[in-house]
């Protein structure tokens, strides 16, 4: 074999040597894996507000619905502009008045005698006892000690009082004559062990002369709250 031809072979071989080398070294840069970049959009669940289900709305939502659709609350019966006017000389027309009060929140005012009723003075076996003489003196006006209320403002009036002998304590009829009662509604109720209103009320608006005077109402000593809001529910 002449030099040239052994020199040819000899640059083959190390032209495959070198490509030998080349390809057990490493891989083509364009075949090399490249890195990656984070993705701008997360998969689906990481992103919990785009799937939650309507049922998951804020409360303050669903609150409002409630709100709008719950009735208002209950009023009492009666409107501003109530006045319980009573006299009581032993606490159980009281009791009723306070009771009338609470239900319609109306104001109070109480009529006190300048002269206090003593049990001597309430006691209707004596012929000759302070209210005995009272009550069979229709021209009887015993004196209020209680300052003068004011009607203005009111629309509805509730008078109370004891029956005695029949009828209304002579203080009552001091208290009708000495205020006007135009455009009001009055409404009278009185307790009593057994006797009914009789004509307690009749003379009380004769002895008034004005205001637009209802049916009373007898309470026994004590009655019940229920017996008195439902007959208050029934005049409206």
């Amino acid at each position: 074999m002449n030099r040239t031809i052994c020199k040819a072979l000899s640059l083959l071989l190390a032209a495959a040597l070198l490509l030998a080398t080349a390809a057990c070294g490493g891989t083509p840069a364009s075949s090399a894996p490249q890195p990656q970049e984070p993705s701008s959009a997360a998969p689906e669940s990481t992103e919990p507000e785009s799937v939650e289900p309507e049922s998951t709305e804020p409360e303050s939502t669903e609150s409002e619905s409630t709100e709008e659709s719950e009735p208002a609350a209950a009023q009492t019966p009666a409107e501003a502009g109530v006045l319980v006017v009573y006299f009581s000389a032993t606490g159980t027309t009281k009791d009723i008045a306070e009771k009338i009060a609470a239900y319609t929140g109306a104001d109070l005012y109480e009529i006190k005698a300048a002269q206090e009723y003593t049990a001597a003075d309430l006691n209707w076996n004596d012929r000759n006892s302070r209210t005995t003489l009272e009550q069979n003196d229709k021209a009887a006006r015993p004196e209020i000690a209680s300052a003068p209320v004011s009607l203005a403002g009111y629309s509805t009036v509730y008078v109370g009082y004891p029956i005695w002998w029949g009828e209304e304590p002579r203080i009552l009829d001091t208290f009708v004559e000495a205020n006007s009662f135009d455009g009001l509604t009055v409404i009278p109720f009185c307790t009593s062990s057994s006797s009914g209103l009789g004509r307690s009320g009749q003379n009380l608006a004769e002895n008034a002369g004005s205001g637009t005077w209802l049916e009373g109402k007898r309470f026994g000593a004590g009655a019940p709250s229920s017996e008195i809001e439902g007959w208050i529910d029934s005049l409206q």
